[in-house]
């Protein structure tokens, strides 16, 4: 059974392991190494991070990052979600950004972004069944090995009274 639960900074290698294998499938970031603990602090939103755990064991990681210091824009965040190699095609993605998605509305976000390689197929199929609607593809947004990567831009508007859109 997996649990989603609130991360903790004792997470976080696991956490690193989790993003390398990410970044060395080449279709998950345009990263090339894992952030330090200092930075991925700095760049994650406090209130939404979560992680996946099954058998004692953490198999996926999902935060909020925000998209501007700009206070028009404090609502407005975009997605990290990653999954060990050996929980992917399960479900815990899905579960990740539904509870991602439940607390980033708590904390009175409105709007979530998700850029996605379209070679990374699973990826967007979970965003889409999640409730993100495709805005359009980023062409030739930045090189990856010297190869130019086009970049599916997604986003989900949050359904919740009393966050006024």
């Amino acid at each position: 059974m997996t649990t989603i639960r609130a991360f903790v900074e004792s997470d976080f290698e696991q956490v690193q392991a989790i993003y390398l294998q990410g970044i060395n499938t080449g279709n998950a970031t345009f990263e090339r190494q894992v952030k330090t603990w200092p930075e991925w602090d700095k760049a994650m939103v406090n209130e939404c991070r979560l992680v996946a755990v099954r058998g004692g064991k953490l198999i996926g990681w999902a935060a909020l990052s925000r998209v501007s210091n700009r206070a028009v824009y404090a609502g407005v965040a975009e997605v990290s979600v990653y999954i060990c190699s050996a929980a992917k095609g399960v479900g815990v993605g899905t579960s990740l950004l539904l509870e991602l998605i439940a607390q980033s509305e708590l904390a009175g976000f409105w709007s979530l972004q998700s850029g996605i390689f379209p070679e990374n197929q699973a990826s967007l199929r979970i965003h889409k069944k999640c409730g993100f609607s495709v805005l359009g593809t980023r062409e030739r947004l930045g090189q990856m090995n010297g190869i130019w990567r086009d970049v599916i831009l997604l986003e989900r508007r949050s359904l919740v009274e009393g966050i006024e859109l």
